[in-house]
């Protein structure tokens, strides 16, 4: 549209200078004589709008302040140990299974495993999570991360565009160049609203050369072109992207990746909050709490021996825990276990010292022949407090129920509390039994359980949630909720700056704090409050400027808009939109803590 206007002006200044007879022929001649020329107007606009593209780079180049700041996080070189040696290379050059030395105040240059050593390591600028994390031997480190104390060796693992790091780099410029939905319409509108300005400015033209007064061609000329320099559509192709490319970005500067724009934008229609329990709203390391047996069972430290040689050969977290316990808290050597079978959800079974082993729920113990009548009423009482009860039986006999405690993360129940006041309900899921779920539940303030659920079974309660008519969001860790998580409106893998989690979600919380999410849901409806705010000023610009373009308060006041002003004009509105998605910038996550005790939960309408 500026150079349909830009070159209508300058092509009749042109044409004016060639062919003078024709125009004055024309009558489009000034009192005097004179034709009028348009080139400075031509210029001048020109002029402005490079200023105003001068004025929109340079405010743009701050909304890639984030990948700036992240690209700049890796160290330009590693320590490394090679043939008993202390060498400084290029951090391109490091390999897997090198051995790197980190000493107090360095970055960590890639990520890697701890072989020795111990320090306390700040992730903040990862995770969003201000306490350094205590590392030592095992544990993982991330490239980019800051040694605050002592030194450490650690073997790399991940170097290059394998590290978090590049990864997360990545996701945001992926992110960023992303289009959320609400850009596909603002672009359908775009491609009505160029020719609708081109008919309005062709019918400027004649309504002006028809029935304006002397000199009429000239004030059809400079109105037509006022008309198409102002209504160039720019504020409202930089009123999407600007603000996606500086809330994702912010979202990055505190620990939270949305894959895409969709997510961003999507996140602020959620207004159901599904939680797995373990490791979500709770550490995610269980342990064992009491131990009750059977007058005929083995002694406590053969039924726990027992117990843990048969749960060696599972993945979930109460198994772990069993055996975690027997080495760690009781010393125990534990034999092998042959014949191990895991029904998914219920127990498992094993032989150990030529003794069949059932580990699980009093239905999956009954299902083989095994009735857990005499322990009911203490496990009932255990769940009652929040722990999950394992029965045990040994040869066929009932021989023992364990408790198993998760404690609440310290966020948790600030985080429900938080998303309670953003207006939102939340969900527990979990494959707990009903009466330890909702002891859990009632320590985190959570509105409702579900209670029981298999593994395989997640994607499809989360499905029966969304059938009530509301959009859903689930936050796992991203390795056991995959299904749901895709099933979900908006999955949220919550994890601890791991591969796995960023690739589970179309949102990752890269640290294990719930109160990440409250972030998210805070800076998605920052950030399209702001989309809002731009379109609305683009629309509301166009809408106002174009009819004052077209004259049409000349007839009572006698003003025109000069197209040198239209230029202006239309470049401040591009600057002003650039400028106020540049606000978000100035984005904080919310204050959490305003629950530091466990609630009630609410009352939820029936069905609900």
């Amino acid at each position: 549209l500026i150079a349909v206007g830009t070159s209508a002006a300058f092509a009749y200044s042109v044409a004016a200078i060639l062919f003078p007879g024709f125009f004055h022929a024309a009558g489009v001649a000034m009192a005097g004589g004179e034709l009028p020329l348009y080139f400075d107007t031509s210029a001048t606009i020109i002029t402005l709008i490079l200023l105003g593209r001068f004025l929109e780079a340079r405010a743009r180049s701050h909304t890639s302040d984030a990948i700036k700041k992240l690209i700049g996080l890796a160290p330009r070189t590693a320590r490394i140990v090679r043939d008993g040696a202390e060498v400084d290379i290029p951090i391109e050059a490091v390999v897997r299974g090198d051995i790197v030395l980190v000493r107090p105040g360095e970055k960590v240059p890639v990520d890697g495993i701890v072989r020795d050593g111990r320090s306390a390591v700040d992730e903040s600028m990862i995770t969003g999570e201000p306490i350094p994390v205590t590392k030592e031997a095992g544990a993982e480190v991330v490239g980019g991360t800051l040694n605050t104390s002592g030194a450490f060796r650690f073997e790399a693992t991940r170097v290059g565009r394998d590290t978090v790091l590049a990864q997360i780099v990545r996701l945001v410029q992926d992110a960023q160049g992303s289009k959320a939905p609400i850009q596909r319409l603002a672009d359908i509108v775009t491609g009505y609203f160029v020719p609708a300005v081109l008919g309005i400015a062709a019918l400027t033209f004649a309504i002006w050369f028809v029935f304006g007064p002397a000199p009429a061609f000239n004030l059809a000329l400079l109105n037509t072109v006022a008309v198409l320099i102002i209504a160039c559509p720019c504020a409202l192709g930089l009123a999407t992207p600007t603000s996606i490319m500086v809330g994702t970005g912010k979202g990055a500067e505190n620990g939270v990746l949305f894959r895409n724009a969709e997510a961003l934008e999507r996140l602020h229609k959620v207004r159901v909050v599904v939680v797995d329990k373990t490791g979500t709203l709770t550490e995610g390391k269980p342990r064992v709490t009491d131990i009750t047996r059977t007058p005929d069972a083995p002694d406590e430290a053969e039924l726990i021996r027992l117990t843990a040689a048969a749960e060696r050969g599972s993945e979930h977290p109460l198994g772990e825990a069993v055996v975690r316990y027997a080495r760690e808290e009781r010393s125990l050597e534990l034999p092998d276990a042959t014949s191990f079978e895991a029904t998914a959800g219920q127990g498992i079974s094993a032989i150990v010292d030529r003794r069949r082993v059932l580990v699980g729920r009093a239905a999956f113990l009954a299902a083989n022949g095994v009735a857990a009548d005499a322990l009911v009423g203490a496990s009932e009482e255990l769940a009652a407090s929040g722990k999950t009860p394992v029965y045990v039986a040994v040869d066929g006999r009932l021989a023992g129920v364990l408790a198993i405690a998760d404690t609440l993360k310290a966020g948790s129940i600030d985080a429900v509390a938080e998303l309670h006041r953003l207006g939102l309900d939340v969900v527990m899921l979990t494959g707990d039994n009903e009466t330890t779920a909702r002891a859990i539940a009632r320590q985190a303030g959570v509105d409702r359980v579900l209670a029981d659920v298999r593994p395989d079974e997640k994607a499809a309660q989360v499905r029966k949630l969304q059938g009530e008519g509301r959009l859903v969001a689930m936050v796992g860790d991203g390795i056991n909720d995959a299904p749901a998580l895709a099933q979900a409106d908006v999955g949220v893998a919550i994890g601890t700056g791991t591969d796995v989690a960023i690739e589970s979600g179309t949102v990752t919380l890269m640290s294990g704090d719930l109160r990440a999410l409250v972030t998210a849901f805070a800076l998605s409806r920052a950030t399209m409050r702001n989309i809002k705010q731009n379109l609305f000023w683009a629309f509301a610009y166009n809408v106002a400027l174009i009819p004052l373009a077209a004259g049409l308060l000349f007839p009572f006041t006698g003003w025109l808009l000069d197209p040198i002003f239209a230029a202006a004009a239309m470049a401040l509105s591009s600057v002003t939109v650039v400028s106020n998605a540049l606000r978000l910038r100035r984005f904080r996550p919310p204050v959490a803590g305003r629950a530091t005790a466990p609630r009630q939960p609410r009352t939820l309408p029936a069905g609900v």
